[in-house]
This record gives C-alpha cells, sequence and structure tokens, in this order.
C-alpha cells in the first residue's frame, strides 16, 4: 500500500511539474486570463490566515484545504460548490484555500473554478513554509489533502476532516457542528 501511495505521489509531482507554461507572451496571457475571468484568487499568507479564522463576524467557516493536481480534491469540488449553493445565507462562510503555487492562479486554478463553477472564496497560501500552514490549521494534521477544517463562530475549530467526502457527509458535519 505504501509502495502504491508512493508512485500516486510520484506520478501526480511528475505530471504537475511536466505541464509547462506558455512563456511566449507571459504578461498577455496574464492580463487577457484577468479581463476574461470573473474569479479573483487572492495569496493568503499566516497573517491572513489568522485574520479569516478569527474574525468570523458570527459565522462559522468551513475551510477547505484543496489543490488543482490532487485527483480527490478535484471530484469532491463539485460537491463543495452544491453545498455552498445549498447553503444559501447560513451562518456557514465557505472558503477553498489551495496549495498549488500562487505563480499557478492563472495557468492553473482560475481554469479550474471556471470549469466547476465555482461559488465561494478561493485564496491560494502564500506560506514561506508549508509546515507554518499545517501548524496554524491543526497540529494534527500531516498535510495530506483534501482537509477540510471548520471553525465556530469564535474562531475555535469544531471540526476536522481528512479525505475526499462528498456532499452529505460535508452537510451532515456543518448540520452536526452548528447544531441545525
Amino acid at each position: 500500500m505504501k509502495k502504491l501511495m508512493f508512485s500516486f505521489l510520484i506520478l501526480a509531482l511528475l505530471f504537475n511539474c511536466g505541464n509547462k507554461k506558455d512563456q511566449s507572451n507571459p504578461s498577455a496571457t496574464k492580463d487577457s486570463a484577468k479581463q476574461q475571468s470573473s474569479y479573483v484568487v487572492e495569496q493568503l499568507d499566516e497573517a491572513g490566515l489568522d485574520r479569516l479564522i478569527q474574525q468570523r463576524n458570527g459565522k462559522f467557516l468551513f475551510l477547505n484545504v484543496w489543490a488543482t493536481w490532487c485527483p480527490p480534491c478535484r471530484e469532491e469540488f463539485p460537491d463543495l460548490v452544491r453545498l455552498a449553493s445549498d447553503s444559501g445565507n447560513t451562518n456557514v462562510e465557505f472558503v477553498g484555500l489551495s496549495v498549488d503555487f500562487p505563480d499557478e492562479i492563472d495557468s492553473r486554478i482560475v481554469p479550474f473554478l471556471e470549469a466547476n463553477r465555482a461559488n465561494f472564496k478561493i485564496y491560494v497560501q502564500n506560506f514561506q513554509r508549508i509546515d507554518r500552514l499545517i501548524n496554524v490549521l491543526n497540529e494534527n494534521w500531516n498535510g495530506a489533502i483534501p482537509a477540510t477544517f471548520i471553525f465556530n463562530a469564535d474562531g475555535k475549530q469544531v471540526s476536522f476532516i481528512l479525505g475526499k467526502r462528498d456532499y452529505q457527509d460535508f452537510k451532515k458535519e456543518i448540520d452536526r457542528v452548528t447544531n441545525l
């Protein structure tokens, strides 16, 4: 099993590293992508993540950590979109945090969001060291994705979900922690 997981990780990394960006005119590509897309993906550093978690304005935070190169993340994303849509104006704020590289916003993240019609705020991590992101979110987290963290209105983590889930799993957990 470990060999299979290691092989999968190597293949995922090779696939990700093998996708070269078109460097013929990088500024034109970035400008046209920004003009054509309504998705704004901001970089999130440690201070920004702390603010996001702590400044809740009376709402729970449903934070899903994912990447465009992660097959289970890609598979569960449509359920997150549906969940955010079905939740409407509840007391839960849905946020995605991509662990892709910040320079992949236009080439990978935005096209993925467009293809999936994302309907919640998406950030891309901008941590100097990824272990800081891991420790800020949950010291018991090993960094595997997808991972979902739910924080209450006071910024206290009330749920940690590791691995791919579906709509029903997420809905049940939200209902449980928000006592709906």
